[in-house]
């Protein structure tokens, strides 16, 4: 993003669509998906993430929304996911303030569906993908439909408004110079806006 600076908005649009696309995607699976989360997952690894039906995370997997660093809004559905796990108040409050979670603090208010020592993650995804293989076939899609049902359009439309407002506030002098802060490991001095 910081080589494309001169032309973000445009370099975005051509990177939020296909993530966008993965995003819908997973959702879209038949089946349930299972993440592994290990280490920071920060914009959009953490919208990645949160696109999947499991999460089991590293005891060190930190949950990162960057985007306020960014100057930016989220993209990649996260506004979506996070009204829908933690209502519109903590959503709210996790997309403007920033603050990271730690892997317990996302299982405590349901962002992640188990933690575990980093070692045990994916022998621990790999035991509940055998759980669920073993379960039939249609009763798990038919679940996970009835579960889901109705999200995708909603979801499509939120990414859509993510987009637009993510390149748009990319223009702004305030997401300039909170990018440019950012990427050159300073704070950002608003008062020069």
């Amino acid at each position: 993003m910081h080589t494309h600076r001169a032309d973000l908005p445009d370099f975005i649009e051509k990177t939020i669509t296909p993530f966008h696309a993965c995003v819908l995607g997973l959702q879209r699976l038949r089946m349930p998906v299972i993440a592994c989360a290990h280490g920071a997952l920060a914009g959009g690894g953490f919208s990645l993430a949160m696109a999947c039906d499991f999460v089991v995370a590293a005891r060190s997997a930190r949950f990162v929304v960057a985007y306020p660093k960014l100057g930016a809004p989220a993209d990649g559905g996260l506004s979506f996911f996070m009204f829908h796990k933690l209502g519109s108040s903590r959503g709210l409050e996790a997309l403007t303030t920033g603050s990271p979670f730690t892997a317990e603090q996302a299982l405590q208010i349901g962002l992640v569906n188990r933690v575990v020592p980093p070692t045990e993650v994916n022998g621990h995804a790999q035991a509940q993908a055998k759980k669920l293989a073993a379960k039939p076939l249609s009763s798990l899609i038919e679940t996970k439909r009835l579960m889901k049902g109705g999200q995708s359009k909603a979801l499509i439309e939120r990414m859509g408004e993510e987009g637009q407002s993510f390149r748009r506030m990319l223009t702004e002098p305030a997401a300039r110079e909170a990018f440019g802060a950012f990427m050159e490991k300073r704070k950002p001095d608003f008062t020069k806006i």
